[in-house]
């Protein structure tokens, strides 16, 4: 099968430039790639830091999007188990070195040589920059190509491939069980899929928030509480409740009041990406607290959070947007002005192209 290598997409030429019209070029498939008409593409935080050169690693021009979801259009001879017409997704990563201990036992996102992301890095050889779902098509060996279960609304999954398994993941991992008393910190593209999750599971859910008007909003997604942070009465209230807080704020913040809200033995995990804050030992030392942290998922664990959204009826909740909307998306975003996450409908830069 063939498929054209020239396509269109939107990309940043500077950290100072806004995401405009622009053209790439995806390699011709080989015995082990799958190309991917991109359908759907989240809007993830990530984009908004990397396309401004905030973590100081950017790469220009760059083409963000690592939340896709698509149609598969062709595929290489060695292929098996895809049809044309198949709904596929792709997350943060393309590859990875495939042999070392992480990749071995499926921990494909701490590979130990280094992961090729979606966007904003190299592949394998180290010199060919990737290129993310901010595009009409991508393509990508089969060993990270994910199926999307049938019935599953396209743009409300396109989030489950970062937000989903950010927040699945260190759910799994560490445990959290019919009953325990989970707690999510922040209601946004990341908390408001960790309510969901952790609900689905039968933990006891508490939503910590600073607004008053997501009371209602989080016990519809599933919480049983909701304490507000800035009322320091109600946090004391709480203090050594909760066995398990996963943290989603991206914005620098304290750990102390969360962390004064563990029980003995209770971890608190962190997959928002603020600044550094300061840490008072003590407070983990006094009833043997943990602080953790947590990157997505590997591929075999992304595949299984699908199915398990499938079987529980979870998708985020998101805003469709057109893609000459992005930049604008960009800007609400970081106004938490959407409820929860912005999807670009790629269909829009085909019809952008034919305007």
């Amino acid at each position: 099968m063939t498929v054209a290598t020239t396509v269109r997409a939107y990309a940043a030429q500077a950290a100072d430039t806004p995401l405009a019209p622009f053209t790439i070029e995806r390699r011709e498939l080989r015995p082990d790639d799958i190309a991917i008409d991109i359908t759907h593409c989240g809007v993830c935080h990530s984009d908004i830091h990397q396309a401004r050169n905030e973590w100081h690693d950017s790469l220009y021009p760059m083409v963000p999007g690592h939340e896709i979801v698509g149609i598969v259009a062709a595929f290489g001879d060695a292929v098996t188990g895809w049809q044309p017409g198949d709904r596929a997704g792709v997350g943060v990563f393309v590859d990875s070195c495939r042999s070392c201990d992480a990749c071995l036992a499926g921990l494909e996102q701490y590979c130990e040589r280094g992961m090729s992301p979606t966007y904003n890095g190299r592949e394998q050889d180290g010199v060919t920059p990737t290129y993310g779902g901010y595009s009409e098509r991508i393509v990508v060996d089969r060993r990270y190509v994910l199926r999307v279960p049938d019935g599953m609304d396209s743009a409300g999954a396109a989030p489950l491939f970062c937000a989903g398994i950010t927040t699945y993941s260190p759910i799994r991992h560490f445990g959290v069980s019919n009953g325990e008393r989970a707690a999510v910190v922040g209601l946004g593209g990341l908390g408001h899929l960790a309510v969901k999750f952790l609900a689905a599971m039968g933990a006891e859910v508490t939503v910590l928030s600073r607004s008053p008007g997501k009371i209602d909003t989080a016990r519809a997604l599933g919480a049983g509480d909701v304490v507000i942070t800035t009322d320091a009465a109600a946090l004391e209230a709480h203090r050594r409740r909760f066995d398990f807080i996963i943290d989603t704020i991206a914005a620098a913040h304290p750990y102390e009041p969360y962390l004064r809200m563990l029980r003995r033995d209770g971890i608190m995990v962190q997959v928002g990406l603020p600044d550094p804050a300061p840490l008072n030992p003590m407070l983990l030392v006094n009833w043997r607290r943990r602080i953790a942290g947590s990157q997505i998922g590997g591929i075999g664990e992304t595949q299984e959070m699908l199915e398990f959204c499938a079987a529980h009826g979870i998708t985020a909740d998101v805003e469709l947007i057109s893609i000459d909307a992005v930049n604008e998306a960009f800007e609400r975003t970081i106004r938490s002005d959407v409820r929860y996450r912005f999807v670009i409908d790629m269909a829009s830069l085909r019809r952008e192209d034919t305007a």
